[in-house]
């Protein structure tokens, strides 16, 4: 019998109520898409529709980028980029002899693929537009049909160039050192060539004729090689790293490449799975391959695993990537935190909900003080990321005092305060940044998360104020997570990447280091957020997505995120600091957006603790990051919010002196944060150190 797809149900189709207001129009301009909405935000692809359309779409392991008659190819064609772990660029050692910051450098034009069609009047556009993939065309002019068109699916093992009559150029930014055709061809109307490039890599160009002439270059220079005839079919381009029979795989996927991705998804108990459908095209001899990153290799099934091969390839920021034969990858995440609900969790025992008799006087004090604060005031704020920390705060009070205190009528009085899809800012200011960019797509997940983990935590308290608001909360969830095509109103996956395993928060803004997102434990955090929700509203798929999710990100924020002293993805001289810092696509810097100060770019990792901060963040990395930063008396020098907040994650490991930090009478209010409460941090400190 065929296992249920969590993915394959919408949370809901509904136009959003007319109490909410629609607009047609948006700051940025949809500049040459073709597809029509909704559009995507976030995604590896889009440079190609933002700022001048230059910026690089990173695929991994490689980028490619439009040259746009630019850099030293000055090509008007597609570039192709892979960066060695040798050409990284560091900063200066700051913290434990870590560097501050690694980059790769950008610009370089390994190969690039264009057209002899093309010129200064080129234009860019795109279509075929998915949460997983797109094609990229380049036309000589807007009324031009295109002269070759690009399909981007992450992961994809060769840059594939679709050509129908136009005369194909290879150039190169980096210049020929040799190119030879090879003799034999590799298979039935593909033609082979090698580069070889002044910098000592070796490039393979393979070429599929559908019909008319075979592929024939002639090299012109040491920057051009131009066809002889136009040219019918699919040209590639792909680095060999030179590894034992990388060649004979490389030629075995010549001529085939994906176009998408299908995602599909079961759970059985704790054990939860993820499937990657590529969708393939081409030729019909020979095998599709694909790269994977060290979390997919790490949760393949046995079948998947079999199917790695001995080829890899450095990747920008997630360490060595490894090249799949098969269009069908298996993940495989066999602790989903099933049990977890709202509250304290502890890795090995579960939920804690027992306190003492003396622990719950004192939370209950706490808990009648922050009670009596103006919720309206904190909470009906112009900020939908401030107001969403204010609301998840005041919930998880009464959470408190509900289930864990079990005072039903302070719960009461607390509720009664409560009544019963992007922020409007950057319309009505004009500046990109308000709100943190919430007009832009910006941080949807943070913002809209804290809504839905106040919403489910009130809804778990109040079931009929659950079903009243229930639309309104499943739009927050449809904006961040919509699982299925069949919700015409939001995009598949806005924030979160299945190929990634973690969200971007980088919005519709051209960069050139790629998306990129700040605070893991905020990714975290929406996640929970659905998942609780889903288990509040009774959607069962939405409640396993968010426990798969979780366990995905547990994975993979151990990588790429948070660094242990064993890590082997990131490099050795960065996993000193860590955390990630900012992780962008084509760079990691340890630092904030708006603190320079150490407690802050540690503090931003930790934010807001929650059930599911010990089941990401484990008790070694919590050590070893205290002990790195905070230990022998490193965090009382620490006189602001990020204090509570770190000592709260300290609960992790050492509870009971979390638990004496928070009651002691000496504790400055300065040191909570706004997002956060005395009577949570208490409890958490209490439920984990069984006082």
């Amino acid at each position: 019998m065929a296992s249920h797809d969590i993915f394959a149900t919408p949370v809901d189709t509904k136009a959003p109520p007319s109490t909410i207001s629609v607009r047609d129009d948006h700051p940025v301009s949809r500049k040459g898409i073709h597809s029509q909405a909704p559009l995507q935000t976030n995604k590896f692809y889009s440079n190609f529709f933002l700022g001048d359309q230059r910026g690089p779409s990173f695929t991994f392991p490689y980028s490619v980028a439009w040259a746009g008659g630019k850099g030293g190819s000055a090509s008007w064609g597609m570039s192709c980029t892979h960066i060695e772990e040798r050409q990284r660029v560091f900063g200066e050692e700051k913290y434990n002899g870590a560097s501050a910051y690694y980059l790769n450098p950008v610009g370089i034009q390994s190969m690039v693929i264009s057209a002899k069609e093309l010129g200064s009047e080129t234009t860019v556009c795109m279509d075929s537009i998915t949460a997983f993939s797109a094609r990229v065309h380049l036309s000589k002019d807007e009324t031009a049909q295109p002269a070759i068109s690009f399909p981007l699916v992450q992961g994809m093992a060769y840059v594939t160039a679709q050509f129908d009559g136009s005369v194909p150029l290879i150039q190169s930014g980096v210049f020929f050192k040799a190119v030879s055709r090879v003799t034999t061809n590799p298979k039935d109307h593909v033609t082979k060539y090698n580069f070889k490039l002044e910098d000592g890599t070796t490039w393979r160009v393979y070429a599929w004729r559908t019909k008319g002439e075979e592929l024939d270059l002639k090299v012109i220079n040491n920057g051009t090689a131009e066809s002889k005839c136009p040219f019918h079919g699919i040209i590639q381009v792909c680095k060999d790293p030179g590894s034992k029979g990388s060649e004979d795989l490389l030629d075995d996927g010549a001529g085939i490449y994906p176009v998408t991705v299908a995602l599909s998804g079961s759970a059985f108990g704790k054990e939860g799975s993820y499937r990657f459908k590529f969708q393939k095209e081409g030729h019909q001899q020979g095998h599709l391959y694909m790269y994977a990153l060290p979390h997919h290799m790490s949760s393949f099934d046995g079948e998947t695993m079999k199917r790695a091969q001995g080829v890899r390839l450095q990747s920008p920021t997630k360490g060595v990537a490894t090249l799949v034969k098969g269009t069908e990858w298996a993940m495989v995440e066999g602790h989903m935190p099933i049990e977890m609900d709202f509250a304290p969790w502890h890795p090995e025992k579960g939920s804690m909900k027992e306190l003492s008799d003396k622990a719950k006087d004192m939370i209950r004090a706490a808990a009648a003080k922050e009670l009596s604060q103006n919720m309206p005031a904190q909470t009906q704020l112009d900020s939908m990321y401030f107001s969403g920390k204010a609301l998840a705060k005041f919930a998880t009070i009464l959470y408190v005092v509900h289930d864990l205190l079990g005072d039903k009528t302070l719960a009461k009085k607390g509720l009664a305060a409560w009544g019963g899809i992007v922020s409007s800012a950057s319309y009505e200011t004009g500046n990109a940044g308000a709100d943190f960019g919430n007009t832009y797509y910006n941080d949807h997940h943070f913002h809209y998360g804290y809504h839905i983990l106040a919403a489910a935590t009130i809804g778990h308290l109040d079931p009929e104020w659950a079903n009243a608001n229930r639309d309104y909360v499943n739009l927050l969830v449809r904006d961040v997570a919509n699982p299925s095509e069949d919700d015409k109103v939001f995009p598949l996956w806005r924030s979160f990447d299945w190929y990634h395993g973690h969200s971007w928060a980088h919005g519709l803004y051209a960069a050139m280091d790629g998306k990129n997102q700040e605070s893991s434990s905020e990714d975290m955090m929406c996640a929970y957020a659905l998942k609780m929700w889903g288990k509040v509203s009774k959607n069962s798929d939405l409640e396993t997505r968010g426990n798969l999710q979780l366990s995905v990100l547990s994975r993979s924020l151990k990588s790429y995120y948070l660094y242990k002293t064993n890590n082997t993805v990131q490099p050795k001289r960065f996993i000193g600091n860590k955390v990630a810092g900012i992780l962008f696509e084509n760079k990691v810097d340890h630092t904030t957006y708006f603190d320079p100060n150490i407690e802050a770019i540690q503090g931003i990792h930790m934010i807001p603790i929650l059930p599911p901060s010990p089941f990401v963040r484990d008790k070694e990395f919590v050590r070893e990051e205290w002990e790195a930063f905070f230990d022998k008396g490193r965090v009382d020098d620490i006189r602001n919010a990020w204090k509570g907040i770190i000592y709260a994650n300290y609960a992790t490991i050492e509870p009971k002196k979390a638990w004496e930090f928070f009651i002691s009478k000496d504790f400055d209010p300065q040191w909570l944060d706004g997002g956060a409460s005395m009577t949570w941090f208490m409890a958490y400190s209490a439920a984990l150190g069984c006082l």
